[in-house]
């Protein structure tokens, strides 16, 4: 089991749930534009937020947005350590920095005592497109391997100024790497570990990457914390991760969908009745399994776990319950049966 460190008031690490992040695309120093992203966020389902730190305007905003959202607010820092300062006096959750990029070990040390002094935790972030030169030299390119001695080599250095309240992240756009450098990072260390596979691209592609990625890993019992990025609306990002922490069985809230791919055999407009069905349920938190089905002769048998389903017939279909058939609808009426029968779950 991974240590466990607070971000805020939401845990990381030691068997607490898997939280889900997200990263504003705002400019930070607009507040107004950055708590409205921050709120819709808060409300689709982001435990913790993060926002760019490139100048001081930025980290001036710190404070001002933290009076205003109910989520953890980390600050991403790249290159100078001032910012990390200024964050840190202005009260924020957690930090995302690289301390061998932020100059001269004095000023790691600066970043590192007034962390431990405030109690604010430090995500050490190593992407595959920014690996330290003589690592890509040392290992012939972007490998798993390097990738987990550039982590483990920041993570050493904030250790040296007796820092450890650390969580890790090592992403790539290329999934397999990714997946391998965890593999070895949770192999080789105990801190909590930050999943995504970065710049996975439109929600078309990136979430399967995504998928593949985070929930494989998810599956193997690694990881603590996770951000799916797409190039979308950053709320698409927190469906994303919903799903994903669904599929892989560490999230029971909400409706777990199914529904036949269709054949030969059915003989009702499936695929716009399930996504009706989908659409009309986005918003159940109830933890029930629906099941919506192409063929009225085996769909109660094939679903039979699920709470309460429908099957498809000719121009009509069934209502079942954990396999036993409750009653026939005509299929205009179908789904409008289906959420009354939920309802009353």
């Amino acid at each position: 089991m991974t240590k466990r460190l607070m971000v805020g008031a939401v845990p990381v690490g030691g068997g607490a749930p898997v939280s889900i992040q997200s990263m504003c695309n705002t400019k930070t120093d607009d507040v107004e534009a950055t708590v409205a992203q921050i709120l819709a966020l808060e409300a689709a389902g982001c435990e913790i937020i993060r926002v760019a730190v490139p100048d001081q305007a930025a980290a001036e905003a710190v404070d001002k947005l933290k009076e205003r959202i109910h989520i953890p607010l980390v600050a991403d820092i790249h290159f100078n350590y001032k910012y990390a300062i200024a964050c840190a006096e202005r009260g924020v959750d957690a930090i995302r920095i690289n301390p061998g990029n932020i100059g001269g070990e004095e000023r790691v040390k600066a970043v590192a005592d007034l962390c431990r002094q405030k109690g604010i935790p430090i995500r050490v972030g190593v992407n595959g497109g920014s690996l330290e030169k003589e690592l890509r030299v040392k290992y012939g390119g972007v490998t798993a391997e390097a990738l987990m001695e550039s982590a483990l080599g920041h993570v050493h250095l904030l250790n040296k100024f007796d820092f450890d309240d650390i969580c890790i992240s090592v992403k790539c756009s290329d999934v397999p790497l990714t997946m391998a450098a965890y593999r070895l990072l949770s192999e080789r260390t105990d801190y909590p570990l930050h999943l995504g596979v970065t710049e996975a691209g439109t929600p078309s592609m990136g979430l399967v990457k995504s998928a593949m990625g985070i929930g494989g890993l998810l599956c193997m019992g690694i990881g603590d914390t996770i951000r799916v990025t797409l190039t979308a609306d950053p709320v698409e990002e927190i469906y994303a991760a919903k799903k994903i922490l669904k599929a892989a069985g560490l999230r029971k809230q909400g409706v777990n969908l199914i529904a036949c791919p269709t054949c030969g055999r059915t003989r009702i407009d499936l695929i716009p009745m399930a996504e009706e069905v989908e659409r009309r349920l986005a918003d159940c938190e109830k933890d029930i399994t629906v099941a919506v089905m192409g063929c009225a002769v085996n769909g109660p048998g094939e679903a039979a776990a699920a709470d309460i389903g429908i099957a498809g017939g000719r121009g009509e279909g069934l209502l079942f319950r954990k396999g036993e058939i409750l009653y026939k609808v005509p299929q205009e009426g179908l789904v409008d049966a289906l959420m009354a029968e939920i309802e009353n779950l």
